[in-house]
């Protein structure tokens, strides 16, 4: 079992048990699944990126990852429906927590001038999206093979009913958000 699932289960739950009153140990918030995602523009012109990126992801991940395709056509990017954009990887279960640990204790840490990640990218149903610049801050990622940095989004689903459940589950697993007032 990994370090985070057990801290959820030994801290997270009686702390927002107590926080929110919950009857039932069942209501007590819990992450559903974590989605990454590279959106890959480029690969229109390069088809071969889609190759490299779908490399990293599943180094970072340890899981393969999914090519996503163009849901409409938009002449203006040159971009026809069904054109290969971007890869994306959805965790569940152990791989999830090991994912989210490896983010919170190892990735963000890397980040140039880090002060914490934004309290205000909840989408309004107890979801967090976190968006990461660049691949290198991961070390399964080799600096020397990397040919051009590219960001990726990371959505962690959460079975909370309101923002602000979600951001004390997310808080009391170890994510480092910014103090209030700092930003």
């Amino acid at each position: 079992m990994s370090r985070l699932r057990d801290l959820y289960k030994k801290e997270a739950v009686p702390a927002l048990t107590k926080q929110f009153g919950y009857a039932n140990i069942m209501a007590v918030p819990k992450l559903m699944k974590i989605n990454v995602n590279m959106g890959l523009g480029d690969a229109i012109a390069n088809a071969k990126i889609l190759d490299v990126a779908a490399d990293e992801l599943s180094a970072i991940t340890g899981q393969r990852p999914v090519v996503t395709k163009a849901k409409k056509s938009i002449a203006a990017f040159k971009l026809r429906e069904g054109m290969p954009i971007g890869v994306t990887v959805t965790l569940r279960g152990d791989m999830m927590y090991e994912f989210l640990d490896r983010v919170i204790s190892i990735a963000l840490p890397r980040v140039r001038d880090f002060r914490g990640v934004s309290d205000r990218a909840f989408d309004g149903r107890g979801n967090y999206t976190l968006g990461l610049k660049d691949q290198l801050i991961f070390p399964e990622i080799d600096y020397g093979k990397v040919d051009k940095a590219r960001g990726m989004n990371v959505t962690v689903v959460t079975s909370a009913k309101s923002d602000n459940e979600a951001y004390e589950l997310l808080k009391a697993l170890g994510m480092p958000f910014v103090k209030k007032g700092q930003q």
